[in-house]
């Protein structure tokens, strides 16, 4: 059987992990090994912050519209409960950039809300 050189191969493999690696602390950085546990390492990072991200924004918009009920005397929970008594469907997401770029309809969804629940 005919010997292979690696060489190339190898070579091209190690240059795309530590070109991944760039900005990584210390050896991490500059020697393939080190490089390649702190790539996987931040793979999964990327992966598990992404889902994380998404939990945080909710919990933000939810802050954001609970800020904006109160002003009218009522809580989050009742205002929801309202909503969803009346049958609106607007996601949290849009309740909260309804409730900062135009208050005057927030207003009218939290009287709308208001009749649903007396």
């Amino acid at each position: 059987m005919s010997r292979v050189k690696r060489g190339v191969t190898a070579h091209a493999r190690h240059k795309k992990v530590l070109k991944l690696a760039r900005g990584f602390m210390g050896r991490s950085s500059k020697c393939f090994r080190p490089a390649i546990e702190r790539l996987e390492k931040s793979w999964q990072y990327s992966y598990r912050d992404r889902r994380v991200r998404k939990r945080s924004f909710r919990s933000l918009w939810i802050q954001r519209i609970n800020a904006f009920v109160r002003g009218a005397d009522m809580k989050y929970s009742t205002f929801i409960n309202g909503l969803k008594k009346s049958g609106v469907t607007i996601d949290r997401k849009m309740l909260s950039k309804l409730a900062v770029e135009q208050p005057e309809v927030f207003q009218n969804l939290i009287s709308v809300s208001k009749r649903a629940l007396s």
